[in-house]
């Protein structure tokens, strides 16, 4: 069990970001993982084919991501400073990484290695000097990151990007719909109920309790006094049924969980609303309202209905004015969400049509 304890500046501090490097990250994961591809089975088929057919070399990165260990070295996913980071600038904050910092690592992950239970006071162990730590590590591409970290990281940059042209940024626009819903389902959270219940809900192995988060892990614990260091909270596509942290000092503290929503991912959303419905608000209107089971953009919107992207913001406009929609700005990017009255609307349309 991992307990994070908070003070208030803590709560003041704790904020949501969506990592596009982290999915890289997460997603080699589940590939390396075939029991955890309840959700992903196809996809998971597919860049398996993609990869295969690309021969691209990804050593270094599948070598990093080892499941049957459990630490995941924290220099494959550098804290994104804004929240919602493209996949460009969070690969050059992955190149600045000090060579102290990478080598302290692979230190945690040579120790992890050999040993299948951690807690966090043993981790930080290899954080001092041990000259040991590279006959550790396996010859080959991690050893050559541990003794040459430039190169190293540069290499480790271009493998994640070619990973991400074949796995991840094909589907980019549907995982990051999915991940953008699920934050500004948890704002909502916060606001209506507190940090109590947001953190209550985000998986059923963490839980709040006087003060601190307890994290449920199979193979690590320990207690980690956040002091004024805020947690980050990233939602993920790829790491159900599991959670992640990332507790070992300097890094700030992080929790990515499973977003919401995840067991449809790869299902076509959005439903045929009511007729009486259709007929009451206009095809369109109603086909918009049918469109937002999940939060989504302007330009997504006009998509899924066949409107051109001016029809679709007259039309929400409309939406909005009459209480039905609301904006909410995730980043760059406004997303339109259903309101309660609009949930209610469906419901006794759908009601009235079954009569």
């Amino acid at each position: 069990m991992l307990e994070l304890a908070f003070t208030v500046e803590d709560l003041a501090r704790t904020r949501f970001a969506i990592s596009p490097l982290w999915e890289i990250v997460a997603s080699v994961r589940l590939l390396k993982s075939p029991r955890a591809r309840a959700f992903h089975q196809g996809w998971a088929v597919e860049t398996e084919q993609r990869l295969h057919r690309s021969g691209n070399d990804l050593g270094l990165l599948f070598g990093l991501v080892d499941p049957a260990v459990w630490y995941l070295p924290d220099l494959l996913s550098p804290s994104p400073r804004s929240p919602v980071p493209d996949l460009t600038s969070e690969l050059a904050a992955l190149r600045r990484l000090p060579a102290d910092q990478v080598r302290a690592d692979l230190g945690v992950l040579a120790y992890a290695r050999t040993n299948q239970i951690g807690s966090l006071a043993e981790a930080k162990v290899p954080r001092g000097p041990d000259r040991r730590t590279p006959e550790r590590l396996p010859a080959g591409p991690i050893r050559d990151l541990y003794d040459d970290p430039e190169t190293g990281l540069d290499r480790l940059a271009n493998e994640l990007a070619a990973y991400w042209d074949l796995a991840i940024g094909p589907h980019w626009g549907r995982i990051r719909a999915l991940l953008e819903g699920d934050v500004l389902y948890r704002a909502r959270q916060l606001a209506d109920e507190g940090h109590a219940r947001l953190f209550s809900d985000l998986a059923d192995t963490v839980r709040w309790r006087n003060g601190s988060l307890f994290i449920r892990h199979r193979r690590f614990g320990g207690v980690r006094e956040l002091s004024g260091e805020g947690l980050l909270l990233v939602p993920s596509a790829f790491v159900w049924p599991a959670v992640f942290s990332s507790a070992i000092p300097p890094w700030q503290p992080t929790l990515t969980y499973p977003a919401r929503g995840i067991a449809t991912i790869w299902e076509a959303s959005g439903g045929a609303v009511p007729e009486g419905l259709a007929k009451a608000l206009g095809r369109s209107r109603a086909d918009l309202l049918g469109q937002l089971d999940l939060p989504r953009s302007t330009t997504e919107l006009a998509s899924r209905t066949g409107l051109t992207p001016g029809g679709a913001s007259q039309h929400l406009s409309a939406l909005r004015a009459a209480g039905l929609v609301t904006p909410h700005r995730v980043g760059r990017i406004v997303l339109y969400a259903r309101t309660a009255a609009a949930e209610a609307l469906l419901v006794a349309a759908g009601q009235r049509s079954d009569t």
